[in-house]
């Protein structure tokens, strides 16, 4: 049995008082299949986790975000999350979704709720916990409210 902790990067991209998740694919072999989240994934070997992060958003949705700042650090037994925040600078229909089933932009409201309507899957899905927790700390922080991130 491997008891290795996995190390993500995630993120979270806001654009005016919205934000853009992702819906992971629906196969049982990946954590949260079905579910809205973050972009982000494994940060691979000696990768630092501002480098994976721009690596995963390229491979996701072919996005390089001119900065990203560090939100925090969300630890479990199993996963290490380095979440960062930018803001998206360009419109969501000029993103390619090169990774999961759908991706839209949430707002606030969306959030707290908790889920979300999927044209591509034509279901409401449900956001994940972790995903859901980190959005929700974000938006009660300092951080949401920086003029000079939207």
């Amino acid at each position: 049995m491997n008891t290795a902790t996995v190390k993500v990067s995630i993120a979270i991209l806001k654009i005016k008082q919205q934000f853009l998740l992702q819906l992971r694919d629906n196969i049982p072999n990946i954590k949260y299949p079905g579910y809205w989240g973050l972009f982000g994934g494994h940060i691979e070997g000696e990768e630092n986790p501002a480098d994976a992060m721009h690596r995963e958003l390229l491979e996701e949705i072919g996005y390089a975000p001119p900065i990203i700042s560090k939100f925090g650090c969300y630890e479990s037994p199993d996963v290490i999350r380095h979440v960062f925040y930018s803001s998206l600078n360009v419109d969501i229909n000029k993103l390619v979704l090169l990774e999961g089933w759908d991706m839209g932009l949430w707002t606030p409201e969306d959030i707290i709720r908790g889920d979300r309507y999927s044209e591509k899957a034509q279901q409401i899905r449900p956001i994940g916990p972790v995903h859901q927790r980190i959005l929700l700390d974000f938006l009660h922080s300092d951080f949401s409210m920086l003029k000079n991130y939207d």
